[in-house]
């Protein structure tokens, strides 16, 4: 077949990679590069959740999320939203109304706060509960789960920190995983957020004594501070180290290294794929 019957029945010619890219250059050179997917589609992500609108928090770019150098893989044009489960409706399924019906009313009969003070949300994702607690009440609810009978949640298995930049004003998270051998192995998170302007969350450790390190911890890598914990400081890193390092604004730093004459820059310093 001649040159000229090919370009006649491919009228559309492949673009070369380095010309600069737009929604139209990318559908013509991959015609599946904007099939809409779960990750990258918020119709569609709600499709498969029980909650309501999905919060969103920032983006993704490209395949990798470079953030310097050029991206490589051929999707640099690809734009993926971020997003949270939204809050979930009335009925929760589960035993999860039974929860937060006897949290509501163990906080309404301690004369404080109230349920709706206390809880801002309630978010059901693949089968798990989660209460994001304000954080001035976060003491005033874990003693209500560990103490009322109907709620007995004895065991908190610790607390991890998590870094979303993305998210002005609730930057940070500390998420609890709370568990109730007295009725049945019942399983319920609780979430607190702060400002990286305002870091502080106050300490369960007179709540949950097991916590103790892992605050600790999670003061060492992300910098929230537990106000009232009983010696809160660093557990993995010198007394002296700057910074947090698994924060998402945290250099990655390293050493360059020399291979056959060649020299490997560290890893901030490379092309970037995280």
């Amino acid at each position: 077949m001649s040159e000229e019957k090919k370009t006649e029945d491919s009228p559309v010619q492949p673009i070369p990679d380095k010309e600069i890219d737009s929604p139209e250059t990318r559908t013509k050179d991959d015609p599946d590069a904007l099939r809409p997917a779960h990750s990258a589609n918020i119709a569609s992500w709600q499709d498969i959740t029980d909650g309501e609108q999905p919060v969103l928090v920032g983006e993704r770019r490209g395949m990798f999320g470079p953030t310097r150098g050029e991206d490589t893989s051929g999707y640099g044009g690809l734009v993926t939203p971020t997003l949270f489960p939204g809050a979930s409706p009335r009925p929760y399924g589960s035993y999860f109304d039974d929860v937060a019906d006897r949290l509501g009313r163990a906080l309404s009969e301690a004369g404080g706060t109230g349920y709706h003070e206390a809880v801002e949300r309630v978010v059901v994702d693949r089968g798990e509960l989660t209460l994001f607690v304000r954080r001035e009440h976060l003491v005033e609810v874990a003693r209500a789960m560990r103490d009322v009978p109907e709620l007995r949640f004895e065991m908190c298995m610790g607390v991890s920190g998590v870094h979303y930049p993305g998210e002005e004003g609730r930057e940070l998270h500390a998420v609890y995983h709370l568990q109730s051998i007295t009725h049945g192995s019942r399983r319920v998170r609780l979430e607190v957020t702060a400002p990286d302007a305002d870091p502080h969350i106050p300490s369960i450790v007179s709540v949950y004594p097991g916590n103790d390190w892992h605050e600790r911890e999670t003061w060492d890598m992300f910098g929230i501070v537990f106000d009232g914990h009983p010696a809160l400081t660093r557990i993995l890193m010198p007394d002296d180290w700057p910074g947090h390092p698994q924060r998402k604004d945290y250099p990655l730093g390293g050493i360059a290294v020399e291979y056959k004459g060649a020299t490997v820059p560290p890893p901030d310093q490379r092309r970037s794929y995280s």
